[in-house]
């Protein structure tokens, strides 16, 4: 039993649920920059490339009679010809890139945040009663 009470002590320690929470948004936050790089940023790009779509970017590795001049990458592997398929590297690349630099922001805004509170002069804690009466008797015996 003392494992299971040591687990539970641990899994309920605030650091676990933080990591928890963590995780969670961190997922949805990867689902929303997901959103944002398939959905507004690369049809930006393949506009600007000439409607270019970088996940069916590949390059046919050696000869197949199955290979179509023009096929998509789907059925390309549908086929059964090897490919290259690099584009989805650039998808992710940019989405980790994207990630990153939204972490940067908030990491950013919170040590400004932080500073900022930092400096806040903090005001002096009124002294207690013993500590005014103790400060009044060394008053009189300097005097």
């Amino acid at each position: 039993m003392g494992f299971l009470k040591e687990f539970k002590e641990f899994a309920m320690k605030g650091n676990v649920m933080d990591m928890a929470v963590g995780v969670i948004i961190g997922g949805a936050f990867g689902k929303i920059v997901s959103s944002l790089v398939d959905d507004i940023i690369m049809p930006l790009i393949g506009k600007v490339t000439g409607g270019a779509n970088f996940t069916d970017l590949y390059c046919v590795l050696g000869d197949n009679p199955a290979f179509k001049e023009g096929m998509s990458l789907a059925a390309a592997r549908e086929a059964g010809v090897p490919v290259f398929a690099y584009g989805s590297f650039i998808q992710n690349i940019i989405d980790f890139l994207i990630i990153a630099f939204c972490i940067f922001l908030m990491i950013k805004g919170m040590n400004k945040l932080a500073k900022k509170k930092a400096e806040e002069p903090v005001p002096e804690p009124e002294p207690s009663n013993e500590e005014k009466l103790l400060g009044e008797i060394r008053d009189l015996l300097k005097k």
